[in-house]
């Protein structure tokens, strides 16, 4: 089944192209189905790159989903178009009373801010509160999660010696964990952050379950209980090409960086990179939308129970 998102969305002609199924609005209107309504909170200034990354994905499901894009209305995206902003997206208070089967909050490049400092802290926490009465599955990404712990459990987020910034080897530690389900022992996945939670602050939280962890990156993935919220710590939604657009970037700015790990052959930054994570990204969201969102929200969506 396909994603429905808008008709002009750039992210159409990149999908089709992929032979990725999607269907516009118009089309989407003559089909007697209620398709899952998936909100994205893209706080990352990649915005077009990041809509297509979570389309791509969410869009690999036998499910019909509708996508929502949302930004924060206290911070103006700089590095993409106003056109594109107001075209396809809204604000919190333009969807704040509609109720949404999933949403997913991205990462976004302030890690070396307190929470509290980050211009949109207050509109996210309203946004993260709202989550608890109006989202029945709610699944964060990178600083998204960081930020998700920190308030609705008060996890503290630290600096790192130096950023984490690789393909690293994964593990499942809750082996009957569903959103874990069909994983490989071992699968990898792309980080790219200077900061990190720690897993004993994890575990000291009787609601939370550490699904998977890395022996490099640490935490990866947790869960509460009846999976209404998600944390996901890595980038499993990266195009090939995104942490050597990252290194890029950091090298001509004078960025004093490594060269990610694992991820170049031969750590030759001129070779291609080789992508590892596709299957277990697929799988990720596949199982997030099948087993956290279609099995168990209500047909009737206003029926989400509180948190």
């Amino acid at each position: 089944m396909p994603i429905k998102i808008p008709n002009a969305l750039p992210a159409r002609q990149i999908l089709e192209d992929e032979n990725i199924f999607v269907m516009t609005e118009t089309r989407a209107r003559t089909q007697d189905i209620r398709p899952l309504k998936i909100a994205l909170l893209n706080l990352m200034p990649t915005k077009i790159a990041t809509e297509t990354q979570i389309s791509r994905l969410i869009g690999n499901t036998p499910l019909q989903v509708e996508l929502e894009l949302i930004q924060t209305s206290t911070h103006t995206s700089t590095h993409v178009s106003e056109s594109h902003m107001q075209s396809f997206y809204k604000t919190f208070d333009e969807i704040k009373d509609v109720f949404f089967d999933g949403m997913i909050i991205t990462g976004a490049p302030v890690e070396h801010l307190n929470f509290e400092d980050v211009d949109y802290w207050d509109e996210l926490c309203e946004i993260m509160e709202w989550t608890k009465s109006h989202v029945h599955s709610t699944f964060h990404i990178c600083w998204g999660a960081q930020a998700g712990l920190y308030y609705h459990y008060g996890v503290k987020k630290y600096p790192l010696s130096e950023k984490l910034f690789g393909v690293f080897k994964h593990t499942v530690v809750k082996k009957d964990s569903i959103l874990m389900r069909g994983f490989d022992d071992e699968f990898y996945v792309p980080h790219s952050r200077y900061t990190t939670v720690r897993m004993e602050d994890i575990e000291r939280i009787p609601d939370i379950k550490i699904l998977a962890k890395s022996e490099e990156a640490g935490l990866y993935a947790a869960s509460t209980k009846r999976g209404r919220q998600i944390f996901i710590t890595g980038h499993s939604e990266y195009d090939r090409d995104t942490l050597l657009n990252e290194y890029n970037r950091d090298v001509s700015s004078g960025v004093k960086i490594r060269i990610p790990k694992n991820y170049f052959p031969s750590d030759d930054p001129s070779a291609e990179p080789v992508m590892k994570w596709r299957g277990h990204a697929n799988l990720l969201y596949s199982n997030w939308l099948n087993y956290f969102v279609y099995q168990t929200t209500p047909y009737e969506i206003t029926d989400i129970t509180p948190v």
